[in-house]
């Protein structure tokens, strides 16, 4: 019998990372969520058993805070086993150009975007390569791909982002990990928001398709 699906969503929310959540509960698997406040946490946690989520644990985890993380990923992990999957949802968005943007703001940009994605990669992919199996999906943007005068952290985190990602599908692949990055071609709030059901639908595939998936895709797409 194979092992039960555990989910780890970092950086979760009420939107993508909320219906992500919903689409793997629906299949049995356990969820782990990591938000930043432990408020924030707990209520997603209360709206997806309301839902009928099987096991829902939050953890208090701040991912520009390595040791908040690193703490939180473990303490999901010893109550509901190494994550089978990890979505991961941090950004961080900073007007300014590259003429006016403040270093620091840069640097917070990168931190939540793009260092805790590896933080959190290094605390979930050792024991998915132990067994052979496991998906790292790293959710970006188009702004990776579209410069912006009035949005550039964004658009350099998102492109380091991808570069992360296809650097550990190099890596893991060959161990039986999937590493990919969904980029978003659109917008997940407001009235011209995509669906968010359909993109977590689109997680779970990309979780569970035979063949694996590439290091980069793109939604629509």
């Amino acid at each position: 019998m194979s092992a039960p699906e555990v989910l780890v969503v970092v950086a979760a929310g009420p939107g993508l990372g909320r219906s992500v959540a919903l689409r793997y509960a629906r299949e049995g698997a356990a969820v782990g969520l990591v938000a930043r406040s432990v408020e924030s946490a707990e209520a997603l946690a209360g709206e997806l058993r309301a839902a009928g989520a099987p096991e829902v644990l939050a953890a208090a985890g701040d991912v520009a805070d390595e040791t908040a993380l690193r703490a939180a990923l473990g303490d999901l992990r010893v109550q509901l086993g190494p994550a089978t999957a990890m979505v991961y949802n941090g950004s961080a968005f900073v007007q300014g150009s590259g003429l006016t943007l403040a270093p620091a703001d840069l640097r917070l940009a990168l931190d939540v975007g793009v260092t805790g994605a590896m933080v959190a990669a290094q605390e979930v992919a050792p024991a998915m390569r132990e067994a052979g199996r496991g998906t790292l999906l790293l959710t970006g943007s188009v702004a990776a791909d579209r410069a912006s005068t009035s949005a550039t952290a964004v658009g350099v985190a998102k492109a380091a982002l991808r570069n992360l990602a296809t650097s550990l599908h190099k890596e893991l692949a060959p161990d039986g990990v999937r590493v990919t990055t969904v980029t978003i071609d659109g917008v997940l709030q407001g009235p011209k928001a995509l669906d968010l059901d359909e993109i977590g639908d689109l997680y779970w595939r990309l979780h569970t398709q035979p063949e694996a998936p590439p290091a980069v895709v793109v939604h629509p797409g």
